[in-house]
Protein backbone atom coordinates (compact mmCIF):
# COMPACT_ATOMS: atom_id res chain seq x y z
CA UNK A 1 0.00 0.00 0.00
CA UNK A 2 1.58 3.51 -0.94
CA UNK A 3 1.21 6.47 1.00
CA UNK A 4 -1.41 8.45 -1.04
CA UNK A 5 -3.67 4.85 -0.41
CA UNK A 6 -2.69 5.03 3.70
CA UNK A 7 -3.65 9.01 3.51
CA UNK A 8 -6.95 8.11 1.81
CA UNK A 9 -7.71 5.09 4.22
CA UNK A 10 -11.35 5.55 5.96
CA UNK A 11 -10.89 3.21 8.54
CA UNK A 12 -11.76 4.44 12.12
CA UNK A 13 -8.64 4.91 13.86
CA UNK A 14 -10.27 2.74 16.97
CA UNK A 15 -10.90 0.02 14.32
CA UNK A 16 -12.69 -2.36 17.66
CA UNK A 17 -12.76 -1.97 21.23
CA UNK A 18 -9.26 -4.52 21.69
CA UNK A 19 -7.35 -2.94 19.12
CA UNK A 20 -6.71 0.31 17.01
CA UNK A 21 -3.99 1.85 15.20
CA UNK A 22 -0.58 3.17 16.25
CA UNK A 23 -1.68 6.92 15.32
CA UNK A 24 -4.48 6.46 17.52
CA UNK A 25 -2.43 5.24 20.38
CA UNK A 26 0.33 7.86 20.39
CA UNK A 27 -2.48 10.41 20.41
CA UNK A 28 -4.08 8.52 23.74
CA UNK A 29 -0.70 8.44 25.42
CA UNK A 30 -0.35 12.06 24.56
CA UNK A 31 -3.51 12.98 26.75
CA UNK A 32 -2.04 10.72 29.19
CA UNK A 33 0.87 12.87 29.30
CA UNK A 34 -1.86 15.94 29.99
CA UNK A 35 -1.23 17.62 26.05
CA UNK A 36 -4.04 20.39 25.30
CA UNK A 37 -2.36 22.17 22.37
CA UNK A 38 -0.26 20.81 19.40
CA UNK A 39 0.92 22.28 16.52
CA UNK A 40 1.96 21.38 12.93
CA UNK A 41 1.04 21.30 8.97
CA UNK A 42 -1.04 18.08 8.30
CA UNK A 43 0.28 15.76 5.38
CA UNK A 44 0.02 12.90 3.60
CA UNK A 45 2.63 11.58 6.20
CA UNK A 46 1.08 12.29 9.24
CA UNK A 47 -2.38 11.64 8.39
CA UNK A 48 -2.86 8.90 10.47
CA UNK A 49 -1.85 10.62 13.42
CA UNK A 50 -3.95 13.93 12.87
CA UNK A 51 -6.87 11.70 11.82
CA UNK A 52 -6.54 9.92 15.06
CA UNK A 53 -6.17 13.39 16.89
CA UNK A 54 -9.44 14.75 14.98
CA UNK A 55 -11.39 11.85 15.84
CA UNK A 56 -10.77 11.66 19.19
CA UNK A 57 -11.35 15.35 19.99
CA UNK A 58 -9.43 15.82 23.38
CA UNK A 59 -6.36 17.98 22.03
CA UNK A 60 -6.33 21.09 19.94
CA UNK A 61 -4.34 20.78 16.69
CA UNK A 62 -3.50 24.00 15.69
CA UNK A 63 -2.98 24.29 12.12
CA UNK A 64 0.35 26.48 11.23
CA UNK A 65 0.84 28.04 7.72
CA UNK A 66 4.30 26.78 7.90
CA UNK A 67 6.22 24.07 9.80
CA UNK A 68 8.67 26.94 10.93
CA UNK A 69 6.11 28.66 13.15
CA UNK A 70 4.84 25.66 14.33
CA UNK A 71 7.66 24.71 15.96
CA UNK A 72 8.18 28.34 17.33
CA UNK A 73 4.23 27.89 18.58
CA UNK A 74 5.24 24.30 20.19
CA UNK A 75 7.96 26.19 21.96
CA UNK A 76 6.15 29.07 23.31
CA UNK A 77 3.31 26.98 24.57
CA UNK A 78 5.79 24.90 26.53
CA UNK A 79 7.91 27.48 28.14
CA UNK A 80 4.57 29.48 29.67
CA UNK A 81 3.36 26.50 30.94
CA UNK A 82 6.13 24.46 31.54
CA UNK A 83 4.53 21.52 30.70
CA UNK A 84 5.45 19.26 27.52
CA UNK A 85 5.37 21.36 24.08
CA UNK A 86 4.45 18.76 20.77
CA UNK A 87 4.75 19.66 17.03
CA UNK A 88 3.84 17.25 14.10
CA UNK A 89 5.54 17.95 10.94
CA UNK A 90 5.83 15.35 7.22
CA UNK A 91 9.04 14.74 6.51
CA UNK A 92 11.55 15.28 3.94
CA UNK A 93 11.50 19.50 3.48
CA UNK A 94 8.47 20.00 5.74
CA UNK A 95 10.90 18.36 8.80
CA UNK A 96 13.67 20.24 7.53
CA UNK A 97 11.17 23.46 7.52
CA UNK A 98 10.93 22.98 11.56
CA UNK A 99 15.04 22.61 12.19
CA UNK A 100 15.60 26.44 12.74
CA UNK A 101 12.59 26.44 15.53
CA UNK A 102 13.98 23.01 16.75
CA UNK A 103 17.94 24.69 17.18
CA UNK A 104 16.08 27.61 19.41
CA UNK A 105 13.95 24.85 21.43
CA UNK A 106 17.50 23.31 22.23
CA UNK A 107 18.97 26.35 22.85
CA UNK A 108 16.36 27.41 25.01
CA UNK A 109 16.04 23.98 26.98
CA UNK A 110 12.33 23.66 25.91
CA UNK A 111 10.73 20.21 26.24
CA UNK A 112 9.16 19.69 23.38
CA UNK A 113 8.54 16.63 21.28
CA UNK A 114 8.42 16.51 17.38
CA UNK A 115 7.15 13.31 15.52
CA UNK A 116 7.91 13.64 11.97
CA UNK A 117 6.29 11.28 9.79
CA UNK A 118 8.58 9.21 7.60
CA UNK A 119 7.87 7.26 4.50
CA UNK A 120 7.27 3.65 3.88
CA UNK A 121 9.35 1.98 5.68
CA UNK A 122 10.41 -0.65 2.89
CA UNK A 123 11.75 2.47 1.18
CA UNK A 124 13.38 4.39 3.83
CA UNK A 125 16.95 5.19 3.04
CA UNK A 126 17.28 3.60 -0.42
CA UNK A 127 18.09 7.28 -2.42
CA UNK A 128 14.66 6.55 -4.54
CA UNK A 129 13.66 9.94 -5.12
CA UNK A 130 10.33 8.98 -3.27
CA UNK A 131 7.96 11.87 -2.52
CA UNK A 132 8.99 13.69 0.85
CA UNK A 133 12.47 11.14 1.38
CA UNK A 134 15.06 13.26 2.89
CA UNK A 135 18.87 11.87 2.44
CA UNK A 136 19.77 10.90 6.27
CA UNK A 137 17.16 12.51 8.08
CA UNK A 138 17.50 11.05 11.26
CA UNK A 139 21.37 12.82 11.58
CA UNK A 140 19.72 16.07 10.74
CA UNK A 141 17.14 15.45 13.79
CA UNK A 142 20.07 14.05 16.11
CA UNK A 143 21.72 17.67 15.20
CA UNK A 144 18.86 19.84 16.04
CA UNK A 145 17.57 17.79 18.93
CA UNK A 146 18.48 17.06 22.61
CA UNK A 147 17.74 12.99 21.01
CA UNK A 148 16.11 11.60 17.67
CA UNK A 149 14.94 8.25 17.38
CA UNK A 150 13.67 6.52 14.37
CA UNK A 151 10.54 3.87 14.71
CA UNK A 152 11.01 0.73 12.62
CA UNK A 153 8.05 -1.62 13.95
CA UNK A 154 4.04 -1.03 15.25
CA UNK A 155 5.14 -2.30 18.42
CA UNK A 156 8.32 -0.28 18.68
CA UNK A 157 5.79 3.06 18.53
CA UNK A 158 4.65 3.85 22.21
CA UNK A 159 7.72 2.86 23.90
CA UNK A 160 9.82 4.74 21.72
CA UNK A 161 7.54 7.62 21.97
CA UNK A 162 7.39 7.31 26.19
CA UNK A 163 11.00 7.15 26.33
CA UNK A 164 11.18 10.74 23.77
CA UNK A 165 9.04 12.38 26.27
CA UNK A 166 10.86 10.99 29.06
CA UNK A 167 13.77 12.73 27.71
CA UNK A 168 11.82 15.32 26.71
CA UNK A 169 11.21 16.41 30.24
CA UNK A 170 14.26 15.58 31.70
CA UNK A 171 16.77 18.03 32.98
CA UNK A 172 18.30 19.69 31.19
CA UNK A 173 14.92 19.21 29.64
CA UNK A 174 15.48 20.08 25.45
CA UNK A 175 13.18 18.51 22.23
CA UNK A 176 13.43 15.04 21.20
CA UNK A 177 12.53 14.13 17.53
CA UNK A 178 10.67 10.69 16.77
CA UNK A 179 10.03 9.58 13.12
CA UNK A 180 7.82 7.02 12.29
CA UNK A 181 6.87 5.85 9.23
CA UNK A 182 3.57 5.80 7.57
CA UNK A 183 2.81 2.59 7.02
CA UNK A 184 3.90 2.71 10.85
CA UNK A 185 1.72 4.76 12.07
CA UNK A 186 -1.31 3.48 10.45
CA UNK A 187 -0.48 -0.09 11.45
CA UNK A 188 -3.57 -1.83 13.96
CA UNK A 189 -2.01 -2.97 16.93
CA UNK A 190 -3.27 -4.43 20.07
CA UNK A 191 -4.51 -1.35 22.22
CA UNK A 192 -1.79 -0.77 25.00
CA UNK A 193 -3.15 -1.59 28.46
CA UNK A 194 -0.70 1.30 30.08
CA UNK A 195 -0.65 4.65 28.28
CA UNK A 196 0.82 6.08 31.46
CA UNK A 197 3.99 8.54 31.21
CA UNK A 198 7.35 7.30 32.24
CA UNK A 199 8.26 8.93 35.53
CA UNK A 200 10.45 11.98 35.52
CA UNK A 201 12.90 12.06 38.40
CA UNK A 202 14.61 15.05 39.74
CA UNK A 203 18.66 14.29 39.89
CA UNK A 204 19.55 14.34 43.31
CA UNK A 205 22.06 16.33 44.45
CA UNK A 206 25.12 14.59 46.64
CA UNK A 207 24.60 15.48 50.67
CA UNK A 208 28.55 15.74 50.63
CA UNK A 209 29.00 18.42 48.21
CA UNK A 210 26.26 20.32 49.01
CA UNK A 211 27.78 20.61 52.97
CA UNK A 212 31.01 21.46 51.10
CA UNK A 213 29.41 24.09 49.36
CA UNK A 214 27.44 25.49 52.18
CA UNK A 215 30.96 25.30 54.52
CA UNK A 216 32.56 27.50 51.66
CA UNK A 217 29.33 29.76 51.24
CA UNK A 218 28.56 30.72 55.17
CA UNK A 219 31.45 32.77 55.69
CA UNK A 220 30.61 35.24 52.70
CA UNK A 221 29.15 38.11 53.48
CA UNK A 222 27.87 39.34 50.26
CA UNK A 223 27.25 36.75 48.11
CA UNK A 224 25.29 37.29 44.95
CA UNK A 225 23.47 34.97 43.11
CA UNK A 226 23.06 34.68 39.25
CA UNK A 227 19.95 32.14 37.95
CA UNK A 228 19.22 31.19 35.01
CA UNK A 229 16.44 28.97 33.36
CA UNK A 230 16.99 26.11 34.94
CA UNK A 231 16.18 27.81 38.04
CA UNK A 232 12.81 28.79 37.14
CA UNK A 233 10.65 26.05 39.51
CA UNK A 234 13.28 26.59 42.42
CA UNK A 235 11.91 29.78 43.58
CA UNK A 236 11.12 28.14 46.86
CA UNK A 237 14.79 27.92 47.53
CA UNK A 238 15.97 31.04 46.37
CA UNK A 239 13.55 33.19 48.38
CA UNK A 240 14.95 31.02 51.44
CA UNK A 241 18.60 32.02 50.21
CA UNK A 242 17.31 35.65 49.84
CA UNK A 243 15.77 35.64 53.11
CA UNK A 244 19.44 34.47 54.55
CA UNK A 245 20.81 37.87 52.67
CA UNK A 246 21.55 36.67 49.20
CA UNK A 247 21.28 39.22 46.41
CA UNK A 248 19.97 37.52 43.18
CA UNK A 249 20.71 38.69 39.47
CA UNK A 250 19.05 36.40 36.68
CA UNK A 251 19.65 35.51 33.03
CA UNK A 252 17.26 36.49 30.29
CA UNK A 253 15.70 33.32 30.91
CA UNK A 254 15.83 33.21 34.46
CA UNK A 255 13.86 36.91 34.85
CA UNK A 256 10.42 36.60 37.24
CA UNK A 257 12.30 33.38 38.76
CA UNK A 258 11.74 35.55 42.36
CA UNK A 259 9.09 38.86 41.47
CA UNK A 260 10.98 41.60 39.91
CA UNK A 261 9.08 43.72 42.59
CA UNK A 262 11.46 42.33 44.87
CA UNK A 263 14.90 44.90 45.90
CA UNK A 264 16.94 42.06 46.45
CA UNK A 265 16.04 40.34 42.45
CA UNK A 266 18.62 42.66 39.97
CA UNK A 267 16.94 41.26 37.22
CA UNK A 268 19.22 40.85 33.94
CA UNK A 269 21.23 43.66 33.76
CA UNK A 270 24.58 41.32 33.99
CA UNK A 271 26.47 43.77 31.86
CA UNK A 272 25.46 46.99 33.10
CA UNK A 273 28.48 49.57 34.89
CA UNK A 274 26.35 49.51 38.04
CA UNK A 275 25.83 45.35 38.36
CA UNK A 276 29.71 45.27 37.42
CA UNK A 277 30.84 48.04 40.21
CA UNK A 278 28.80 45.72 42.55
CA UNK A 279 30.46 42.22 41.16
CA UNK A 280 33.91 44.09 42.79
CA UNK A 281 32.56 44.23 46.45
CA UNK A 282 30.89 40.73 46.65
CA UNK A 283 32.67 37.72 47.89
CA UNK A 284 31.08 34.83 46.49
CA UNK A 285 28.92 34.09 43.37
CA UNK A 286 26.70 30.85 42.96
CA UNK A 287 25.74 30.57 39.43
CA UNK A 288 22.35 28.06 39.01
CA UNK A 289 20.95 26.79 35.76
CA UNK A 290 22.65 29.22 33.54
CA UNK A 291 24.82 28.37 30.91
CA UNK A 292 26.12 32.11 31.32
CA UNK A 293 25.56 33.24 27.44
CA UNK A 294 28.56 34.64 25.89
CA UNK A 295 26.22 37.97 25.00
CA UNK A 296 25.31 38.07 28.99
CA UNK A 297 29.04 38.08 29.76
CA UNK A 298 30.84 39.95 27.37
CA UNK A 299 32.10 36.86 25.84
CA UNK A 300 33.02 35.15 29.10
CA UNK A 301 35.28 38.46 29.90
CA UNK A 302 33.20 39.80 32.61
CA UNK A 303 34.57 39.80 36.04
CA UNK A 304 32.52 37.62 37.86
CA UNK A 305 32.70 37.91 41.98
CA UNK A 306 35.13 35.05 43.48
CA UNK A 307 34.91 32.43 44.27
CA UNK A 308 32.75 31.01 41.77
CA UNK A 309 30.44 28.29 42.70
CA UNK A 310 27.99 26.50 39.92
CA UNK A 311 24.73 24.24 40.62
CA UNK A 312 23.63 22.92 37.52
CA UNK A 313 21.96 19.47 36.52
CA UNK A 314 23.96 18.73 33.37
CA UNK A 315 27.27 17.71 34.53
CA UNK A 316 28.68 19.64 31.51
CA UNK A 317 28.41 22.90 32.80
CA UNK A 318 31.23 22.07 35.10
CA UNK A 319 33.92 24.59 34.51
CA UNK A 320 32.20 25.71 31.06
CA UNK A 321 32.87 29.02 30.45
CA UNK A 322 34.27 30.13 34.11
CA UNK A 323 36.22 28.12 35.86
CA UNK A 324 34.34 27.44 39.59
CA UNK A 325 35.63 26.47 43.06
CA UNK A 326 33.23 24.04 43.49
CA UNK A 327 30.29 22.46 41.06
CA UNK A 328 27.39 20.80 42.47
CA UNK A 329 25.22 18.80 39.89
CA UNK A 330 21.43 18.00 40.76
CA UNK A 331 18.25 19.48 40.66
CA UNK A 332 18.11 23.21 41.07
CA UNK A 333 15.36 23.08 43.73
CA UNK A 334 16.58 20.11 45.58
CA UNK A 335 20.18 21.71 45.48
CA UNK A 336 18.61 25.52 46.63
CA UNK A 337 16.41 23.98 49.47
CA UNK A 338 19.49 22.09 50.71
CA UNK A 339 21.78 24.36 50.83
CA UNK A 340 19.50 26.96 52.37
CA UNK A 341 18.56 24.75 55.08
CA UNK A 342 22.19 24.30 55.93
CA UNK A 343 23.03 27.67 55.91
CA UNK A 344 19.93 28.66 58.25
CA UNK A 345 21.37 30.71 61.25
CA UNK A 346 24.84 30.49 60.14
CA UNK A 347 25.26 33.76 57.51
CA UNK A 348 26.74 36.85 58.47
CA UNK A 349 25.76 39.14 56.16
CA UNK A 350 27.29 42.82 55.62
CA UNK A 351 23.95 45.18 56.84
CA UNK A 352 25.03 47.64 54.05
CA UNK A 353 24.52 44.81 51.29
CA UNK A 354 20.72 45.08 51.15
CA UNK A 355 21.03 48.96 50.46
CA UNK A 356 23.59 47.86 47.94
CA UNK A 357 21.73 45.69 46.03
CA UNK A 358 18.57 48.64 46.09
CA UNK A 359 20.57 51.29 44.74
CA UNK A 360 22.38 48.71 41.85
CA UNK A 361 19.11 48.09 40.53
CA UNK A 362 18.12 51.94 40.73
CA UNK A 363 21.55 52.62 38.93
CA UNK A 364 21.02 50.13 36.36
CA UNK A 365 17.20 51.19 35.20
CA UNK A 366 18.13 54.63 35.63
CA UNK A 367 21.40 53.96 33.79
CA UNK A 368 18.79 52.42 31.00
CA UNK A 369 16.00 55.14 30.67
CA UNK A 370 19.11 57.72 29.65
CA UNK A 371 20.06 55.42 26.95
CA UNK A 372 16.32 54.94 26.12
CA UNK A 373 15.13 58.62 26.32
CA UNK A 374 12.13 60.48 27.46
CA UNK A 375 9.88 58.80 24.83
CA UNK A 376 11.16 55.10 24.84
CA UNK A 377 10.86 55.23 28.23
CA UNK A 378 7.49 56.42 28.08
CA UNK A 379 6.64 53.71 25.87
CA UNK A 380 8.16 51.22 28.08
CA UNK A 381 6.46 52.24 31.09
CA UNK A 382 2.91 52.38 28.99
CA UNK A 383 3.95 48.35 28.29
CA UNK A 384 4.59 47.83 31.28
CA UNK A 385 1.27 48.73 33.07
CA UNK A 386 -0.26 47.03 30.62
CA UNK A 387 1.55 43.37 30.74
CA UNK A 388 0.46 43.95 34.50
CA UNK A 389 1.73 41.35 36.81
CA UNK A 390 1.35 37.96 34.43
CA UNK A 391 0.76 38.34 30.93
CA UNK A 392 3.43 36.80 28.74
CA UNK A 393 6.08 38.98 27.43
CA UNK A 394 7.59 37.58 24.13
CA UNK A 395 9.98 38.75 22.26
CA UNK A 396 11.62 38.68 18.35
CA UNK A 397 15.24 39.71 18.27
CA UNK A 398 14.60 43.69 17.43
CA UNK A 399 15.87 47.05 18.38
CA UNK A 400 13.54 47.67 21.07
CA UNK A 401 13.83 43.84 22.66
CA UNK A 402 17.79 44.12 22.77
CA UNK A 403 17.58 47.90 23.99
CA UNK A 404 15.00 47.29 26.45
CA UNK A 405 12.84 44.71 25.98
CA UNK A 406 15.44 41.47 27.64
CA UNK A 407 15.75 43.39 31.22
CA UNK A 408 12.29 45.62 31.33
CA UNK A 409 9.56 46.09 31.85
CA UNK A 410 9.29 43.92 35.49
CA UNK A 411 8.47 39.77 35.08
CA UNK A 412 6.82 38.75 38.33
CA UNK A 413 6.81 35.24 37.34
CA UNK A 414 9.37 32.53 36.09
CA UNK A 415 6.89 31.82 32.68
CA UNK A 416 6.24 34.79 31.98
CA UNK A 417 9.03 35.46 29.71
CA UNK A 418 9.79 34.07 26.11
CA UNK A 419 12.69 35.25 23.81
CA UNK A 420 14.42 33.96 20.78
CA UNK A 421 17.90 33.17 22.73
CA UNK A 422 19.48 31.51 19.94
CA UNK A 423 19.53 34.98 18.10
CA UNK A 424 17.42 34.63 15.29
CA UNK A 425 14.93 37.42 13.72
CA UNK A 426 11.36 35.91 12.64
CA UNK A 427 10.40 34.02 15.69
CA UNK A 428 8.62 36.85 17.73
CA UNK A 429 4.77 36.54 15.37
CA UNK A 430 4.91 32.33 16.14
CA UNK A 431 5.85 32.84 19.84
CA UNK A 432 3.37 35.11 20.35
CA UNK A 433 0.92 32.93 18.96
CA UNK A 434 1.87 29.61 21.29
CA UNK A 435 2.20 31.61 24.20
CA UNK A 436 -1.41 33.30 23.61
CA UNK A 437 -2.66 29.61 22.88
CA UNK A 438 -1.52 28.10 25.73
CA UNK A 439 -2.45 30.88 28.40
CA UNK A 440 -5.75 32.59 27.20
CA UNK A 441 -6.34 33.49 30.57
CA UNK A 442 -4.25 36.93 29.55
CA UNK A 443 -3.68 38.72 26.77
CA UNK A 444 0.19 37.81 25.27
CA UNK A 445 2.73 41.32 24.15
CA UNK A 446 4.82 40.28 21.40
CA UNK A 447 7.54 42.50 20.78
CA UNK A 448 8.29 42.57 16.54
CA UNK A 449 10.32 43.95 14.22
CA UNK A 450 8.88 44.41 10.98
CA UNK A 451 12.40 42.83 9.38
CA UNK A 452 11.31 40.08 11.90
CA UNK A 453 7.44 39.85 11.09
CA UNK A 454 8.53 39.31 7.44
CA UNK A 455 10.09 35.84 7.74
CA UNK A 456 6.47 34.97 8.90
CA UNK A 457 4.00 36.59 7.99
CA UNK A 458 1.62 33.67 7.11
CA UNK A 459 1.04 33.21 10.57
CA UNK A 460 -1.02 36.40 10.85
CA UNK A 461 -3.61 34.40 9.02
CA UNK A 462 -3.06 31.35 12.10
CA UNK A 463 -3.21 33.81 14.66
CA UNK A 464 -6.88 35.10 13.18
CA UNK A 465 -8.19 31.83 12.58
CA UNK A 466 -7.06 30.78 15.87
CA UNK A 467 -8.51 33.73 17.62
CA UNK A 468 -5.28 33.96 19.87
CA UNK A 469 -5.81 36.72 22.43
CA UNK A 470 -2.43 38.14 21.22
CA UNK A 471 -1.23 42.11 21.11
CA UNK A 472 1.79 42.63 18.43
CA UNK A 473 3.29 45.14 18.76
CA UNK A 474 5.07 45.91 15.67
CA UNK A 475 8.45 48.63 15.91
CA UNK A 476 8.57 49.54 12.17
CA UNK A 477 11.89 51.12 11.19
CA UNK A 478 11.59 49.84 7.16
CA UNK A 479 14.46 47.63 7.70
CA UNK A 480 17.13 45.91 9.77
CA UNK A 481 17.83 48.21 12.57
CA UNK A 482 20.41 46.60 14.48
CA UNK A 483 22.22 45.48 11.73
CA UNK A 484 22.02 49.43 10.17
CA UNK A 485 23.72 50.19 14.14
CA UNK A 486 26.56 47.29 13.63
CA UNK A 487 27.12 48.98 9.97
CA UNK A 488 27.51 52.40 11.49
CA UNK A 489 30.13 51.20 14.37
CA UNK A 490 32.00 49.05 12.74
CA UNK A 491 31.64 49.31 8.81
CA UNK A 492 32.17 52.92 8.15
CA UNK A 493 28.04 53.68 7.68
CA UNK A 494 28.15 51.53 4.89
CA UNK A 495 24.64 50.30 4.93
CA UNK A 496 24.50 47.48 2.80
CA UNK A 497 20.91 44.96 2.38
CA UNK A 498 18.97 46.32 5.21
CA UNK A 499 16.39 48.66 3.69
CA UNK A 500 13.42 46.44 3.03
CA UNK A 501 10.10 46.84 1.16
CA UNK A 502 7.57 47.19 3.95
CA UNK A 503 4.01 45.96 3.67
CA UNK A 504 1.56 47.86 4.56
CA UNK A 505 0.86 46.35 7.83
CA UNK A 506 -3.01 48.00 7.87
CA UNK A 507 -3.85 46.73 4.77
CA UNK A 508 -2.22 43.43 5.05
CA UNK A 509 -4.06 43.50 8.45
CA UNK A 510 -7.73 43.85 6.33
CA UNK A 511 -7.14 41.89 4.23
CA UNK A 512 -7.49 38.73 6.91
CA UNK A 513 -9.74 40.75 9.00
CA UNK A 514 -7.31 41.59 11.98
CA UNK A 515 -7.68 44.62 14.01
CA UNK A 516 -5.00 47.43 13.23
CA UNK A 517 -3.54 50.63 14.63
CA UNK A 518 -0.92 52.50 13.95
CA UNK A 519 0.86 54.53 16.45
CA UNK A 520 3.00 57.65 15.41
CA UNK A 521 3.78 59.17 18.74
CA UNK A 522 4.49 57.18 22.29
CA UNK A 523 2.28 59.86 24.16
CA UNK A 524 -0.53 57.62 22.04
CA UNK A 525 0.95 54.63 24.00
CA UNK A 526 -1.21 54.33 27.32
CA UNK A 527 -4.01 54.89 25.28
CA UNK A 528 -4.18 52.30 22.36
CA UNK A 529 -2.58 49.75 24.61
CA UNK A 530 -5.98 49.73 26.44
CA UNK A 531 -7.94 49.67 23.58
CA UNK A 532 -6.13 46.82 22.25
CA UNK A 533 -6.32 44.55 25.35
CA UNK A 534 -10.28 45.04 25.16
CA UNK A 535 -10.40 44.11 21.80
CA UNK A 536 -11.07 40.11 20.92
CA UNK A 537 -8.83 37.86 18.83
CA UNK A 538 -5.21 38.84 17.40
CA UNK A 539 -4.22 43.08 17.74
CA UNK A 540 -1.20 44.67 15.86
CA UNK A 541 -0.45 47.68 17.05
CA UNK A 542 2.41 49.55 14.44
CA UNK A 543 4.69 51.86 16.25
CA UNK A 544 6.13 54.57 12.97
CA UNK A 545 9.69 54.50 14.59
CA UNK A 546 10.37 57.05 12.28
CA UNK A 547 7.92 59.44 13.72
CA UNK A 548 8.08 58.43 16.91
CA UNK A 549 11.55 59.14 17.33
CA UNK A 550 15.46 57.50 17.69
CA UNK A 551 17.09 56.07 20.90
CA UNK A 552 19.33 58.72 23.33
CA UNK A 553 21.82 55.86 22.44
CA UNK A 554 21.98 52.95 19.90
CA UNK A 555 22.64 49.07 20.47
CA UNK A 556 25.48 48.04 17.81
CA UNK A 557 25.69 44.44 18.82
CA UNK A 558 25.97 42.13 22.36
CA UNK A 559 28.63 44.35 24.28
CA UNK A 560 32.06 43.18 24.11
CA UNK A 561 34.87 43.56 26.53
CA UNK A 562 37.17 45.91 24.74
CA UNK A 563 40.51 45.87 25.11
CA UNK A 564 42.81 48.02 27.92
Amino acid sequence: MNAVDLATKTASPAMSAARGTVGAAITAFLEACGVKLAFGVISIHNMPILDAMGERGTIRFVTARGEAGAASMADAAARVTGSLGVVLTSTGTACGNAAGGMVEAQTAGTPLVHITGQIEAPYLDRDMAYIHEAKDQLTLLKAVSKAAFRVRAPEEALPTLKRAVQIALTAPSGPVSVEIPIDIQAAEIPWPTDLAPLPIRAAAPDEAALDRLADALATAKRPLIWAGGGARGAGKGLRALLDLGFGLMTSTQGRGTIPESDPRALGAFSVSPPMEALFKTCDAMLAVGTRLRGNETLKYKLGLPQPFYRIDADPASDGRGYANAAFVEGDAALALEGLAARLAGRMHIDPAFGDDLAATKSAAIAGLHRALGSGHTAWMEAIAAAIGHGAPWVRDVTLSNSMWGNRMPPLMQPRQGVHALGGGIGLGLSMGIGAALARPDAKTFALIGDGGLQLGLAELATAVEQEAPLVMLVMNSGGYGVIKNIQDAAYGGRRRYVDLLTPDFAALCASIGMTHRRLRDFAEGPAALDWAKQQQGPVMLEVDMASAGDFATNFAGPPVRKPA
